[in-house]
């Protein structure tokens, strides 16, 4: 390692529900024109929600603000039945940007609700994700999230209980927190791990970050719930952490007697608040760049169909949600003079390309849907084997590698 250098995680930024929640908005536009109302942020970043209102989406706190019959985008974090209710009864023209894995969550409200237990939900009360799933059975749920909470509960340990989990909680809380219910009822259920796979494998990532340098940076708002997650899991993990919204946010004390600088990003922000962040250090000198060795997501969630190109079919591309500027040869010039490494960097998504002999390491990361395609809920579907649902094109090429989530398609021979 250099004196002074930067290591930027992998992976970071964007995940297929905020990829594929930004490029509904955009789409939207592009078909019905502006205004198109979006109910909450669509994603919670500052940057994107910025960008998204110069291009004519209003953002309204409530659906009672959208005028009657007018186009109404449901943000990524999902919604009550309460809500769809009352947006039809506006006769709003609803196009759902619900991320797949938080509808799947909704989904499991309902059945459990529906045999009759109570549903432990541990998540964090007043998030838009928790207030959506909560509205699904709200007699039947009980909203918890901490160990003390689950000795507080109420209910006798008999009780036949479910266990649901927002998608953005830290892994390892979030484990301590079902240990400790799994210790107390007797008659527990939980279809599985609710934490999306981008949560986790940033978190992962950010982990390996903790241990390698001496100040851990991450990229994301303040009401980003990923975002603030992985600075908890670096500082648990013995490392000074801050979260910057962006480069004007960097405070040059945190830089004192510090040698290595880790950077990730939360699933809600893009890589172009990244590379300003990566720029301002660079001028304070850290201008070596290295990426962290990790795992390369290769998952896309489908989008609507209404929004296809009436001409080809196809849902194309959108500019915002797909950030993709990839740089033949695989080392891109780093702010200041310093240089980006490690095989293949997109400068705006942050994909890369495996190493020689098309390995890339691990750190623990899930990669769901690799080698092949499995249905999503609520009509998404996890992709890994050559079908871009961003772009709505299916990749022939040779190695059996999918696209990246900005939906652009591996070369031959497999590497992207």
């Amino acid at each position: 390692m250099s004196e002074r250098n930067i290591v930027l995680a992998q992976p970071r930024g964007f995940c297929a529900g905020v990829r594929r929640a930004i490029g509904i908005v955009e789409r939207a536009l592009d078909v019905h024109g502006a205004p198109v109302y979006v109910r909450k942020e669509i994603v919670h970043n500052h940057y994107i929600v910025s960008e998204l209102q110069k291009r004519g989406a209003v953002f309204v706190d409530n659906e009672e603000e959208v005028p009657q019959g007018a186009v109404c985008v449901f943000s990524a974090h999902g919604v009550s039945p309460g809500v769809r209710s009352a947006a039809a009864g506006r006769q709003l023209e609803v196009i759902d940007a619900t991320c797949p894995l938080v509808s799947k969550v909704h989904q499991e409200a309902v059945r459990f609700a529906r045999d009759g237990r109570t549903i432990l939900l541990v998540g964090h009360e007043g998030h838009e994700e928790v207030e959506g799933v909560l509205g699904e059975a709200p007699d039947r749920i009980v909203v918890i999230e901490t160990e003390d909470d689950v000795r507080r509960l109420g209910l006798p340990d008999d009780t036949p209980v479910a266990v649901l989990t927002q998608t953005t909680l830290s892994f390892d809380e979030t484990q301590r927190v079902v240990e400790a219910l799994r210790a107390r009822f007797t008659d527990l259920i939980t279809p599985g791990d609710d934490i999306c796979y981008a949560s986790q494998n940033r978190q992962n990532a950010v982990k390996g970050l903790a241990r390698d340098n001496d100040l851990v940076l991450i990229v994301g708002s303040h009401n980003s719930s990923n975002s603030l997650r992985m600075v908890e899991v670096a500082r648990d993990h013995g490392a000074a952490a801050h979260l910057v919204p962006d480069e004007q946010h960097l405070e040059v004390a945190w830089l004192k007697d510090v040698s290595s600088v880790g950077i990730s990003a939360g699933a809600s922000a893009p890589e172009i608040l990244v590379d300003g962040l990566v720029a301002r250090l660079a001028e304070l000198g850290f201008d070596q760049v290295e990426l962290q060795q990790g795992i390369a997501e290769d998952v896309v969630f489908s989008m609507p169909g209404r929004l296809a190109d009436p001409v080809t079919g196809r849902v194309p591309q959108t500019p915002l949600a797909g950030e993709v500027s990839p740089t033949p040869g695989g080392v891109l010039p780093g702010p200041g003079g310093g240089s980006l490494t490690g095989g293949g960097v997109s400068p705006m998504s942050g994909e890369v390309s495996p190493a020689p002999g098309g390995v890339s390491s691990s750190l623990g990361g899930v990669s769901p849907g690799a080698g092949g395609v499995l249905p999503g809920p609520g009509g998404g579907s996890l992709t890994g084997g050559g079908v871009s649902s961003m772009s709505g094109e299916v990749s022939p090429a040779p190695g059996g590698v999918s696209p990246s989530p900005g939906g652009v398609s591996p070369t031959p021979g497999g590497v992207r």
